[in-house]
């Protein structure tokens, strides 16, 4: 099975280091350019590769670099938290699709931070492994999962949780990716779910001071926002920004924090 892999962050780096430790091909990678990605440098290492099997992702769209990963003879491609869309030309290359894992529960929060979106929106939380096409996480879903966004959960705590689900998740499917099959797959509704791109985040971040908020709103948008070490919601007065980040704690945590019993 030789995979080229499109991959960024943290969640880009575990399952890469999984497929290492897997011992699978990895012929091909693909990656953000540093002013653009996370974990860049690991990612680099742990593939392997030289300096000619490795490509920045703004080069997706010149014909030399389309020329370079058809001679790999790739068989699937791996997009794990790769924040560039693919146009057809590459997805081609891949008999077996190239397969994109998403931190959310297609069809809900397309695009950017699910994270942030599930808790904003009230939308489920969840992970899907899906096959990419030329929107924003639009293909046919192969599988999914979800997961569980609790009353105490902020931005942080459940995208750790998703993190881990998607991991899970791909290690469950990936046998039948390597056994060489192109898995069935559901197609995606056009009309149906939630879609956000990064830029949305700025349009939840300020607070204003004399506006009126239902408090389950407000609650959910600080608790989405709240994950340093990003900045997140504030408020401005007297031309200061001050920024919020809030904790939540269930009544038999708050009880052992006190000492009672």
């Amino acid at each position: 099975m030789r995979i080229v892999y499109f991959g960024n962050n943290r969640n880009g780096l575990n399952i890469l280091r999984w497929l290492k430790e897997m011992r699978e091909e990895v012929v091909g990678l693909v990656i953000h350019p540093d002013e653009k990605g996370r974990y860049v440098s690991d990612i680099v290492r742990t593939a392997e590769l030289g300096k000619d099997r490795i490509w920045p992702a703004p080069s997706l769209k010149e014909t030399r670099t389309i020329a370079g990963l058809r001679e790999l003879r790739p068989d699937v491609g791996i997009s794990i938290n790769f924040g560039y869309r693919l146009q057809p030309a590459v997805i081609g290359l891949f008999p077996l699709g190239c397969l994109n894992l998403h931190t959310g529960y297609l069809p809900y929060n397309r695009g950017a931070h699910p994270n942030v979106w599930s808790l904003v929106e009230g939308t489920p939380a969840g992970v899907t492994l899906h096959y990419m096409d030329e929107g924003m996480d639009t293909g046919g879903i192969i599988a999914k999962e979800r997961v569980e966004a609790a009353w105490t959960d902020t931005g942080a705590s459940l995208y750790g949780k998703l993190e881990a689900a998607s991991l899970s998740l791909f290690q469950k499917t990936w046998p039948r990716i390597r056994r060489g099959e192109r898995l069935p797959s559901t197609p995606q509704q056009r009309g149906e779910g939630t879609f956000h791109r990064a830029r949305d985040l700025q349009t939840l971040d300020p607070i204003d001071l004399d506006k009126h908020y239902r408090a389950r709103d407000l609650i959910n948008l600080l608790r989405a926002r709240t994950f340093a070490p990003y900045s997140g919601a504030y408020f401005e007065e007297k031309g200061e920004k001050i920024y919020i980040r809030i904790s939540l704690l269930r009544e038999e945590e708050m009880r052992r924090e006190r000492g009672l019993h």
